[in-house]
């Protein structure tokens, strides 16, 4: 029944994505619908079936979902939009993170620690999301580019500032330098380690494309510098966006020492390849979106109407802070930069790791643990929901397969 069911939901997702173009459903909503069929209605599935599998499964997809996305960018594209990717980045990581601090400390009864806590979980947008639904709308260079570095840098964000919180509630109280310190350490390290690797790669491909069943090579690389990047303490997720920067835009990146070492000048990947990518990530995402859908707790309703009202108050701020900083963007890129800000793998990791530490402790270290576990997946379902609903809402704009704008 099992092999029937994952089976099935792969036609289900072309049919979804079909839907998506045709009828203005977003796949997205259909899938996470599944999910919870599946899980919290019929209870066929549970989180804890999935507890070993489902994190590494998360990882997998966000891992390659960014490297397609370093695929697809340019680096004269990014080269001309980064003022504004880190203006956007950093401004509404700051104010998102301080609007949920506010309403978990004098709505929801937390210290102000742990609040801030939870603002920095769900104050990052989600790459395994944002990506899928801006490569099926008809937005600028500019947009895309801006969408996927700031999912991407705020997932680093969210973790540094995360377990920096922890950590400080742990020892006394967080400093500010080290919190900043920190991020710039774990992103520059990271994209040195995803572009060095994305070198190595590129300059063999010559020959690892001669050896037997090679397109595989890739992904198992991909697994290495993801791994290997995630042991030394930095982020993976950049590390894999990086890489694929690299291995899309060979021609910025090939040294001159590689031919003192008698090595081939870096090769670009050839079509095939990238098709077999972007298979790959199609099926990643449709498992991903029933994932979500499965974890979503619905037994605790105080939960959900705290996470649908963060939810609402994100997309608030979020709508007055592009509103702020985009004024020379036309107003159908800065109304796709105000929706997407859908939470997901990231916030569903760190949720669950200020009560992992009050369980190795044996005692409550730090106090709301579980409070900010539920809240956080209830965010995440909500903001996926209104998130999707804008999508479907402002669809005949912004849908690919419509008229061409005059």
């Amino acid at each position: 029944m099992t092999y029937i069911v994952l089976g099935l939901l792969i036609f289900c997702a072309h049919l979804f994505s079909a839907w998506f173009s045709r009828r203005r459903i977003p796949d997205v909503l259909l899938l996470m619908i599944i999910g919870i069929v599946i899980g919290p209605v019929t209870g066929w599935v549970s989180p804890e079936d999935l507890s070993k599998v489902g994190p590494v499964f998360a990882s997998l997809t966000l891992l390659f979902i960014l490297f397609d996305s370093g695929l697809d960018m340019k680096l004269d594209t990014i080269r001309t939009y980064w003022q504004g990717v880190v203006q956007v980045t950093f401004l509404s990581f700051i104010t998102a993170m301080a609007t949920v601090a506010v309403i978990g400390y004098y709505y929801i009864g937390l210290e102000i620690t742990p609040a801030l806590i939870l603002g920095s979980t769900v104050a990052g947008t989600a790459a395994a999301i944002v990506i899928p639904l801006v490569a099926q709308m008809r937005v600028s260079e500019r947009t895309r580019v801006t969408l996927t570095l700031e999912s991407a840098i705020s997932g680093v964000l969210c973790i540094v500032a995360t377990l920096s919180f922890i950590q400080g509630y742990k020892s006394g109280s967080p400093t500010p330098g080290i919190v900043i310190g920190q991020v710039i350490a774990s992103m520059l390290i990271a994209m040195l380690l995803g572009v060095a690797g994305g070198i190595v790669w590129s300059s063999f491909m010559h020959r690892i494309r001669k050896l037997q069943n090679s397109m595989f090579l890739t992904p198992a690389f991909i697994f290495v510098i993801y791994g290997f990047t995630e042991a030394l303490g930095y982020s993976g997720a950049v590390a894999a966006l990086a890489f694929g920067l690299v291995m899309g835009n060979p021609e910025y990146f090939s040294p001159s020492f590689l031919s003192r070492f008698k090595l081939q000048p870096m090769t670009p990947l050839l079509e095939t390849e990238k098709g077999f990518f972007k298979e790959l990530v199609f099926i990643l995402k449709t498992y991903f979106f029933v994932y979500i859908g499965i974890c979503i707790p619905f037994t605790n309703t105080t939960a959900l109407l705290y996470g649908l009202a963060i939810a609402a108050a994100l997309f608030v701020v979020r709508f007055i802070i592009i509103a702020l900083v985009g004024r020379k963007n036309t107003s159908d890129d800065r109304l796709t930069v105000s929706m997407m800000i859908p939470k997901g793998l990231v916030s569903a990791v760190l949720a669950s790791m200020p009560e992992t530490v009050n369980i190795q402790a044996g005692y409550t270290v730090i106090p709301g643990a579980t409070t900010i576990k539920y809240v956080t997946y209830s965010v995440i379902f909500c903001s996926i929901c209104i998130c999707s609903i804008l999508v479907l809402a402002t669809s005949k704009r912004l849908i690919k397969n419509e008229p061409p704008l005059p």
